[in-house]
């Protein structure tokens, strides 16, 4: 923890290391993450949905979010939820992501 981060800027981080499959954005700022908490004793919680129920990577994409958020520093445990409510949809993508995809 050496440049001052909070774990949540860490977790944050990493989950923008994790992308979509069939969308060239990460999950975090695809909006695919719903909510991350964290305790001061290294405790991580995440809620994220995938793209549709029917998404091919409904089962890998949570173990890989947990996989990546496990690797990084002060975190002692990872619980990853799939929720499908709300469901996911285009106006959960940030403005700035939206131009970036030309999606106007």
């Amino acid at each position: 923890m050496a440049d001052g981060s909070t774990l949540k800027e860490r977790v944050i981080e990493a989950l923008r290391t994790v992308y979509d499959p069939e969308i060239p954005v990460n999950i975090y700022d695809l909006g695919l993450v719903y909510d991350v908490s964290t305790s001061n004793e290294g405790d991580v919680s995440i809620v994220m949905t995938v793209t549709a129920p029917n998404c091919p990577v409904a089962d890998s994409l949570p173990k890989e979010v947990e996989r990546v958020v496990r690797d990084v520093e002060g975190v002692r445990t990872v619980n990853v939820q799939l929720t499908f409510d709300p469901p996911w949809d285009m106006s959960m993508i940030p403005e700035h992501v939206k131009l970036e995809l030309g999606l106007f």
